[in-house]
């Protein structure tokens, strides 16, 4: 698995899962029918550092962000999004594609990072809170589950230094 520097090349290799991830409305606060034009303006704006996963036979099976979370005197404090293709889920590959993103965002400076918006029924949860991310709070019923209903959202931070 290689983990790289997203090009401008790479979006048509990371809009399927997106579409596909924001399309069944369980884990993103976005419009399910998020355009692809769009899509690629939220995940893509140059304000943001994107990173692609290859798998062994160069396929990018997920793709994650970090950009700061605020601006001016606490533009120190990171924000990230992530994403791994439905398909591929179970292989290691989420938790090695976060770890390198915290590498990261601490390298560039980023004293901590945020989650504004962490579904409460996601299981990358788990994932969080096992490296290191606290849940500060929950904004109760704040999300439409589609098999769920309403649900929760954490706000999750971890310190990067």
């Amino acid at each position: 698995m290689l983990i790289r520097e997203a090009a401008a090349g790479d979006w048509p290799r990371i809009w399927p899962f997106w579409h596909r991830i924001v399309a069944a409305g369980e884990t993103y606060a976005w419009d399910r029918d998020t355009s692809e034009e769009a899509a690629r303006s939220l995940w893509m704006s140059p304000e943001k550092r994107v990173f692609v996963v290859e798998d062994e036979t160069g396929a990018v099976v997920a793709s994650a962000y970090v950009t700061p979370n605020y601006g001016g005197p606490a533009a120190r404090i990171a924000n990230a999004g992530f994403m791994v293709d439905p398909d591929q889920a179970g292989r290691g590959i989420g938790r090695a594609l976060a770890e390198h993103i915290l590498a990261a965002a601490a390298a560039d400076g980023y004293r901590g990072m945020v989650f504004n918006a962490v579904v409460e029924t996601n299981p990358a949860v788990g994932l969080w809170t096992s490296l290191g991310f606290t849940v500060l709070g929950t904004v109760p019923a704040a999300f439409d589950h589609p098999r769920h209903g309403p649900v929760g959202l954490h706000i999750m931070y971890r310190a990067l230094w």
